[in-house]
């Protein structure tokens, strides 16, 4: 495992994998720690690194970054394009790809054909085997799940998911690497949708048939999980900050391994196939224009 650190025992240098929502905002938490951080991303390493500096922005705005300014903090953020590109001697990559198996599974042979033998390898899959991922490294013992949350900057949780074949020193790594940027871990082993999908997404599915049942407006069921249960966010409008598209591919996986109480509601595909796919389409269950 790369010995070579950055302030609160963080890696020197970190890879991400996919430089969207997740990716970026991966990047941002470990840069304001110090890191240095490569984005790897194919289609769009302006974008990626956009989305990091607006980040950035929003924590300046908030006085989250120390009296430094999001120029500072982004001068330890680069771009490449294909995973091949990475450095060779990061002390970690997290893959934060779409939720895509055959995808995921290309990316992460490309980074483990590039970078060290000593790096340790992770996935921010919500929902994938951990297992099944992990089987097509040479070296299984240092991947492992690490599944942010979205916005990552402001999420306070990550879970490490254990195969059965990650090794106790990548795990403690992991959840020191996480302590050190100021969040809370939680470890699971791995199993269809681990803990937090599993549970979310069998919350929402739900909600989702009592819209489609007519039970009540998408804003009445949310007050009530916020008011009565005090989540801070009611399920519907997770849905939509997550995006349709991601829940239904995330309620088709887990309906395929766990059985049909996963199995998504008409609504939900229906929204889904007219392009209503939450905050970053302007709709879902909430009218997110303007």
């Amino acid at each position: 495992m790369n010995s070579s650190t950055s302030g609160g025992d963080l890696p020197a240098t970190v890879g991400v994998v996919g430089g969207g929502r997740m990716g970026a905002g991966i990047a941002q938490v470990f840069a304001e720690r110090g890191v240095t951080v490569t984005i790897a991303d194919s289609l769009d390493q302006e974008g990626a690194r956009s989305r990091v500096a607006t980040g950035l922005q929003r924590a300046a705005d908030r006085d989250l970054l120390g009296g430094r300014t999001p120029d500072e903090v982004l001068t330890r953020v680069h771009t490449v394009g294909e995973p091949r590109a990475l450095p060779t001697d990061l002390g970690l990559v997290v893959e934060a790809v779409p939720e895509n198996v055959a995808l995921k599974l290309d990316v992460l042979a490309q980074v483990a054909e590039t970078v060290a033998a000593t790096t340790v390898i992770a996935s921010n899959t919500s929902s994938l085997s951990i297992s099944e991922l992990g089987a097509a490294l040479p070296d299984p013992s240092r991947f492992v799940g690490m599944h942010f949350f979205n916005p990552v900057p402001v999420s306070e949780l990550v879970e490490i998911v254990r195969a059965g074949t990650t090794a106790q020193s990548t795990v403690d790594a992991v959840r020191g690497w996480v302590d050190a940027l100021g969040k809370t871990a939680i470890v699971v082993n791995d199993s269809p949708g681990f803990a937090t999908s599993r549970l979310g997404v069998h919350l929402g599915l739900e909600a989702i048939r009592m819209v489609e049942e007519g039970l009540a407006d998408a804003e009445s069921i949310d007050r009530a999980m916020e008011l009565g249960y005090r989540h801070p966010m009611g399920p519907l409008r997770s849905t939509d900050l997550v995006g349709l598209d991601v829940r239904l591919a995330v309620a088709d996986h887990l309906a395929a391994t766990l059985g049909a109480r996963f199995e998504p509601p008409q609504l939900l595909r229906d929204k889904v196939a007219r392009g209503e796919l939450g905050r970053k389409s302007g709709r879902g269950f909430y009218d997110w224009e303007g």
